[in-house]
């Protein structure tokens, strides 16, 4: 799922492209970074530089990050695509505390380990504002609509009424919160050597995913308020600010055609709808070459799938990569033409 069959998939289409002697008429890079789980530095970011170097502009972008949804919303039968237009930032903070050692017969009123876990508790006992409003989510749900029975439909229809019970109920689910607020993540914690000696130094490190209605510094002043500490000293180990909403209008090329393959390779999807990537991928290294980055993945995705990503028994279904490999395959044929294809199916 995560992601090396897309790099397959991505070589064998064009390995049947080769097969049939086909000769694009609109120059395409594939673009393979091979550290993209630890930022991409060393594999996106340097082949942005060199595109750029040589004076490439690109139409778009096209990588991972969502897919088409299937039993995420229990009232909702049908599966519905979603094509994410923007991508969450990320801050690495380590918070961390020093104190003077001493042995454990006679503690501090406070030891380090415990003034460090009360702030990470006001951390994961506050959480971020919830953002909900304009954007791409609230498209995603008018276009919705339709899917649901009375009341829902008529909810997301009004949603200049409806705004506030809407958000309360996304928040309620701990994959949907994810697309209406910055998420805070506490991933490690460290502090001790020896049962009884009190630790001099206590560290954890908090992976925040930051909305794109939010900032890096922003969400660092948050922090802040939030812990209310001067004895917890905040360390940014790497940030990054969320990516610009790319363009999915009926004039964007980019999401048009991934709209159009879509449906053209899955004719059982009739919804597809604009997102929110609440992953980090290397595309934003792009963001120098191109105002269209889009992230989709041909592949269904389920809450049972989901939880298997970084997870245990990972994996993607024979037919599921064949019908991968296919979407390539189309869509690569679809974007070699000026405007939008009309729905055809190429022979693979």
């Amino acid at each position: 799922m995560d992601n090396k069959n897309s790099v397959m998939a991505i070589l064998q289409a064009l390995e049947l492209l080769l097969i049939r002697n086909y000769v694009p008429q609109r120059s395409f890079f594939i673009a393979l970074g091979h550290d993209e789980e630890v930022s991409g530095r060393n594999g996106a970011q340097k082949i942005s530089a060199l595109l750029q170097a040589r004076g490439v502009q690109l139409a778009f972008v096209v990588d991972e990050g969502s897919f088409i949804l299937d039993d995420f919303i229990p009232t909702l039968k049908k599966p519905f695509a979603v094509i994410s237009v923007s991508e969450k930032g990320a801050i690495n903070l380590m918070l961390q505390v020093n104190t003077t050692p001493g042995h454990s017969s006679a503690p501090p009123k406070q030891t380090s380990v415990g003034i460090l876990a009360a702030a990470v508790s006001r951390l994961e006992q506050t959480p971020m504002p919830n953002v909900f409003g304009e954007g791409p989510l609230k498209i995603a749900l008018q276009q919705l609509a339709s899917e649901f029975s009375f009341p829902i439909n008529t909810i997301l229809r009004n949603l200049w009424l409806f705004w506030p019970l809407v958000s309360r109920l996304i928040e309620r689910n701990y994959i949907t919160n994810a697309l209406v607020r910055t998420t805070t993540a506490l991933t490690m914690f460290n502090a001790g050597v020896k049962v009884n000696v009190i630790p001099p130094v206590a560290q954890a490190t908090i992976n925040f995913r930051i909305h794109p209605e939010q900032t890096v510094q922003e969400v660092l002043e948050l922090v802040k308020n939030i812990v209310a500490d001067d004895r917890v000293q905040l360390h940014v180990l790497d940030a990054f600010d969320p990516q610009p909403v790319s363009p999915f209008d009926d004039q964007a090329l980019g999401y048009q055609l991934l709209r159009q393959t879509i449906q053209s390779v899955f004719p059982e999807v009739h919804i597809v709808t604009p997102g929110i990537c609440i992953g980090n991928t290397d595309s934003r290294h792009y963001t120098n070459l191109t105002t269209g980055i889009y992230q989709f993945n041909p592949v269904y995705l389920n809450p049972q799938s989901f939880h298997s990503i970084h997870g245990i028994n990972e994996k993607i279904s024979v037919q599921a990569y064949e019908t991968q490999v296919k979407f390539v395959f189309e869509f690569i044929q679809n974007a070699d033409r000026d405007g939008e294809p009309a729905p055809h199916l190429h022979e693979l």
